[in-house]
This record gives structure tokens, C-alpha cells and sequence, in this order.
């Protein structure tokens, strides 16, 4: 003779530890996905090339949002270059604003060595 109870005992056993309630209430919904991973921001360099000594790695650049300025200093040659920063600049924004006035005044001298 077959017991009731003892049949649902044995079908509970391979479902382990769940009951039979939570197999139904799982049923006909879609398995949530994990979410995507983060992407990870690159980091900007901080540490540029001198113009002027050509050492790598020998140039900083330092913010100041504060007073709105931006620096950048050669450690080597100790050329200095400052200018205005807003809230979205990053060293790098110093440092070609740095460069392209460099060009600016070798443009220029240029210009005055091919008049005379």
C-alpha cells in the first residue's frame, strides 16, 4: 500500500530544498540576465613629452579649478606654460593648449624670417 505522503516525500527529494510552491511560482517567467559589466573609464595620462628638452614623462600637469588655471611644467628644462581651465578640462586640454601655442609662436617666426 502506497502512503500518500510517503510519494510526495520521494518526489520532494530531487528537488532538494525547494518547495514544490517555488517550482510553480518560477514557471513561464523569462530568467533575468545579469547586467553588463562596467566599463572601465581609460585613464588620462598626466605625464607628457617636453617640447623644448624632448624628455618623456618629464612634464606635469596640474589643475587648480579652483582659480580656473592649469599648469604644466617641465621637471627637466623647467619651461612653464598656464593657462584658463573650466570644470570639463583634463591635463591633457593644458598640455595641447600648451603645444599649439608653441606652433602659434614658431608659425609667427617663421612668418618674420621669410619677410626680411
Amino acid at each position: 500500500m502506497c502512503d500518500a505522503r510517503g510519494a510526495s516525500a520521494r518526489r520532494q527529494q530531487g528537488r532538494g530544498a525547494r518547495d514544490v510552491r517555488d517550482v510553480r511560482d518560477d514557471m513561464g517567467k523569462r530568467k533575468s540576465s545579469k547586467p553588463p559589466p562596467k566599463k572601465v573609464a581609460p585613464k588620462v595620462d598626466t605625464q607628457f613629452t617636453c617640447p623644448f628638452c624632448n624628455h618623456d614623462k618629464s612634464v606635469v600637469a596640474r589643475l587648480d579649478h579652483v582659480a580656473e588655471k592649469g599648469l604644466v611644467e617641465c621637471n627637466v628644462c623647467a619651461q612653464k606654460y598656464t593657462c584658463n581651465i573650466t570644470h570639463l578640462s583634463e591635463p591633457i586640454d593644458v598640455y595641447s593648449d600648451w603645444i599649439d601655442a608653441c606652433e602659434r609662436i614658431n608659425a609667427k617666426e617663421d612668418d618674420e624670417d621669410e619677410d626680411e
